[in-house]
């Protein structure tokens, strides 16, 4: 079945940087749309940033300027860049994919902005 695994999270410092990871598997159509959603306790999970088949990167308000999503379709994988992080960043982190046969989520990968 398909399965998302996502890694790189953990706790950072305002300021500091992580990289998020996904890597996809048992998927045997093309991915189209790969993207990170986050959420915090009490609250709905929320965009993050998103990037299409053909390499086009959408992202929420929020951390536009601050995260970079690229994909590697080769690895069948996703990442997040996360520069300048501060306190709000803290959440659960989850990926996400779109294909022809279904949508799929990650079971989440929690950041944690801390001094």
């Amino acid at each position: 079945q398909v399965q998302l695994v996502e890694s790189g999270g953990g706790l950072v410092q305002p300021g500091g940087s992580l990289r998020l990871s996904c890597a996809v598997s048992g998927i045997t159509s093309q991915i189209n749309t790969m993207a990170w959603y986050r959420q915090t306790p009490g609250k709905q999970r929320e965009f993050v940033a998103r990037i299409t088949y053909g390499g086009w990167g959408i992202y929420a308000d929020s951390v536009k300027d601050r995260f970079t999503i690229s994909r590697d379709d080769s690895k069948n994988s996703v990442a997040l860049q996360m520069n300048s992080l501060n306190p709000e960043d803290t959440a659960v982190y989850y990926c996400y994919i779109e294909t022809i046969r279904g949508n799929f989520w990650g079971q989440g990968t929690q950041v944690t902005v801390s001094s």
